[in-house]
């Protein structure tokens, strides 16, 4: 079927609809906002660390070729690319989600910067797009291989293999077309570029040929494999349009194995891949915005509380190797691959909606927090480059993500560092939100109003307001009385002291008429402060008021850090920090331990500050009988550890070269990986690895395996010997924690007469098998 593109009158009419919307204060919603942002493009960034991480984030957007985001794009379409695709991630089947997170942050630092050269590249690209779609001629855009053959011959005719990250054999496809669609959409929001609309209104029908036949089962089955949020970007379309189609098939993608319980109440979110749920949250917040559907805002609202209360470390992040845990139980569940940066984006957007609805301060707590200590947090201060996990680990360090790698975190980073200007200020008729201390100017057009924001926050504990109007105007200014402040906060109005009757977590209101000339500050006294492990009380994280600090134990590499042990203890049961932590002379956030850390003292700093060093921002806490009892268990390990190397026939240590060659290690698709300074093996969905090992005719002989038991997802394989499943092993979740050692029998016949035997690790379709760090056979004890 050939689509006509649609015809010049056509297209006028969404250049006028495109113009309204961008011209009117008020959009098709059907909700009543409580606090609206202002646009991106009012508030200015004065110099701070956030216009430090603007500017580093201009650099390599700017560094970036659109016609190299294009190439896959014009290939799938059937033109010459303009120049070579790029690789990471864009090699894969997700190839083009880069693309679409490029036009997003495209979009938002135009609005951030006015720089003319980000609407020229976003228009770029939308032409560009447009011809890729014409040359279709069915609606279609896409960049990875074989997409659109394989959804309408196969997921369209119900034909579906729906895994969690795969699709009858590509990496998550509406994930990808969701962040293309959600580029294109910013791209109509922000520059009133029609062409962007009518090429997502064209992808939208295309989408529908694929699904609209499909039962409600087979819809449910296909929505087991991530799907990003693409139910949002239909919305949008709806909202743009007033087209009861889009709504439509924005609720097509409703996944209800898991918005249904969460919209009950029930928190089924153990064990589920974090990122895949929050985007399904976020379009439900938007669809209810549009609608008035109460069973998307309560399934929404339900969401943000389970996440934020119940599964949220200190930083505000979440999830263990990208997937969730049991509501409050995040003790076990460190590592150097916690709160996944899109995470926290997501979150984030997702708070954005509900503060709208409530102007609870609470929630932009939540925002702050989320903000300083893991945003701030995952981006490099010299070179931009930013952090996909962000480790928590004891004694971890932060990992940062290449550029042109083009992982997800790499696209949401693209974002995240162009829009600090966003959430800073709302507004809602006569009120006015100061909801985030950040160094800006606000120029509120519609009210005649300026206001200028001085601070160096959280590097010091006062903001500074003051007020430029055309003419006198009462409006209540309402300043966010942060949660954890429980030790007060001051407000001055032209010098006179305010009293102040509101709790913390709530907003100080100030009414009265504003001139030129009135100044505010505001003064939030900082003290040291304690948060426990809601599953270990004996683990905490410090913080200095906002600010979670991070003990800095060193550079990496750090020749010293030959065991996990060597993070500090705390030798204190005392809950206030000031009693044994002296502050560092003449420097705001810094301290040093006293003798109660042990072995050694160490440093504390924010976490934002940390870069290229070991650090902890969780500490253990012990009394004597606590500590006399750690000694006992490890001491008790290390004799277990003395026992097995005395039953040890053969060990064979992965990811090393040499015993790597000395067992005839080989492999598909497996890489090496490296935690707590020991390294591990594991094979990619559809890989494997294998290698010898001895037995020594020995007599019997079992297989033992060592594996980190804190992984998370789908690590389920089978064990071969000899060409033999001996075992099968799901590790996930195995033991959190700590390492293990996992022996498995091995069948007598598989070893008679031999002295070495092959061993084979295989996944199951859909998993990984591993990590593993270590295999060894063991001489069996006699009973």
């Amino acid at each position: 079927m050939i689509r006509f593109r649609s015809n010049a009158w056509a297209i006028a009419g969404i250049f006028l609809l495109s113009f309204l919307a961008n011209c009117s204060s008020s959009g098709p919603e059907v909700v009543d906002f409580k606090a609206v942002p202002f646009d991106i493009a009012a508030v200015k960034l004065l110099e701070g660390s956030f216009l430090d991480a603007t500017r580093l984030n201009e650099s390599i957007l700017l560094g970036y070729e659109p016609d190299r985001f294009l190439a896959k794009f014009r290939t799938e379409a059937g033109l010459e690319p303009k120049a070579e695709h790029y690789h990471g991630w864009e090699d894969a089947s997700l190839a083009g989600h880069s693309l679409g997170h490029y036009l997003t942050a495209l979009g938002l630092m135009y609005q951030t910067t006015g720089d003319q050269e980000y609407k020229d590249r976003a228009l770029y690209i939308t032409d560009e797009l447009y011809l890729c779609q014409e040359s279709d001629g069915e609606g279609y855009i896409g960049a990875f291989p074989d997409g659109k053959r394989i959804l309408e011959e196969e997921v369209a005719k119900g034909h579906i293999k729906a895994q969690a990250f795969y699709l009858n054999g590509i990496w998550a496809p509406y994930y990808t077309m969701h962040k293309v669609m959600s580029g294109l959409n910013q791209v109509y929001r922000t520059f009133g570029y029609g062409k962007a609309l009518e090429i997502n209104l064209d992808f939208a029908d295309w989408l529908e040929t694929v699904v609209g036949d499909l039962t409600g089962d087979q819809v449910q089955e296909m929505l087991n494999c991530e799907h990003g949020g693409i139910n949002e970007s239909l919305a949008d379309l709806y909202a743009y349009t007033g087209n009861e189609k889009y709504l439509a098939l924005s609720r097509t993608f409703q996944h209800r194995a898991v918005i249904g319980p969460i919209a009950e109440g029930q928190d089924i979110l153990a064990g589920k891949h974090a990122n895949t749920q929050i985007p399904k949250f976020i379009g439900l917040a938007r669809r209810y915005e549009l609608t008035g559907d109460e069973a998307d805002r309560t399934g929404a609202i339900n969401f943000w509380n389970m996440m934020v209360r119940h599964h949220s470390y200190v930083t505000g992040g979440n999830g263990n190797h990208e997937y969730l845990s049991d509501p409050d139980q995040l003790n076990f569940h460190l590592s150097d691959n916690t709160t996944e940066t899109c995470n926290v984006y997501n979150m984030l957007r997702l708070s954005e909606h509900v503060f709208q609805w409530s102007a609870d301060a609470t929630v932009m707590d939540f925002y702050e927090r989320a903000l300083f200590n893991h945003i701030r947090s995952s981006q490099h201060p010299r070179s931009g480059h930013v952090v996909y996990n962000l480790s928590l680990d004891m004694g971890g360090f932060k990992v940062y993500q290449d550029p042109q790698g083009f992982t997800c975190c790499v696209g949401t980073g693209m974002e995240n560092h162009s829009k600090y200007s966003r959430n800073i200020y709302y507004h809602q008729e006569d009120e006015l939100f100061v909801v985030q201390f950040i160094a800006s100017e606000l120029s509120w057009k519609d009210k005649g109003v300026k206001v200028v924001q001085q601070t160096d926050y959280p590097e010091e504990e006062t903001i500074r307001l003051s007020f430029e109007t055309e003419k006198p105007v009462s409006l209540a200014l309402n300043i966010r009385y942060p949660g954890w402040a429980t030790q007060g906060i001051r407000i001055r109005v032209n010098g006179r002291e305010q009293d102040i009757d509101q709790e913390p977590g709530s907003f100080v209101r100030i009414y009265k008429k504003w001139e030129t000339g009135d100044r505010v500050e505001v003064t939030i006294p900082f003290f040291l402060r304690l948060e426990t492990m809601p599953d270990n009380k004996d683990r905490v994280a410090i913080f200095n008021g906002p600010v979670v600090l991070a003990g800095d134990l060193g550079p990496v590499p750090d020749p010293k850090a030959t065991d996990p042990l060597y993070v500090p203890v705390l030798m204190t049961k005392d809950r206030e920090p000031a009693n044994w932590l002296i502050p560092v002379d003449g420097e705001f956030n810094e301290f040093v331990t006293s003798e109660v850390a042990h072995p050694r003292m160490a440093e504390l700093v924010p976490f934002y500050r940390i870069h290229n060093r070991h650090y902890t921002i969780y500490w253990d806490t012990y009394n004597e009988m606590q500590w006399r009892a750690r000694q006992e268990a490890i001491a008790l390990e290390k004799k277990r550890r003395q026992l097995l190397e005395q039953r040890t026939i053969d060990l064979f240590r992965m990811g090393e070269t040499e015993p790597e060659r000395e067992h005839n290690f080989q492999e598909k698709d497996s890489w090496v990986e490296e935690y707590r300074q020991r390294k591990a093996r594991t094979a990619d969905r559809g890989g494997w690895f294998s290698f010898e090992m001895d037995v020594g005719r020995e007599d019997p002989v079992s297989l033992s395996v060592e594996y980190w038991g804190g992984y998370t997802g789908s690590k389920t394989f089978d064990i071969l010997v000899e060409d033999q499943a001996i075992a099968r092993e799901n590790i996930s979740n195995k033991a959190p924690g700590k390492f293990i050692d996992i022996a498995y029998a091995i069948p007598q016949d598989l070893i008679d007469g031999k002295e070495r035997i092959g061993v084979k690790f295989v996944p199951l379709e859909g998993h990984r098998a591993g990590p593993v760090f270590a295999v060894r056979t063991l001489r069996v004890p006699p009973d």
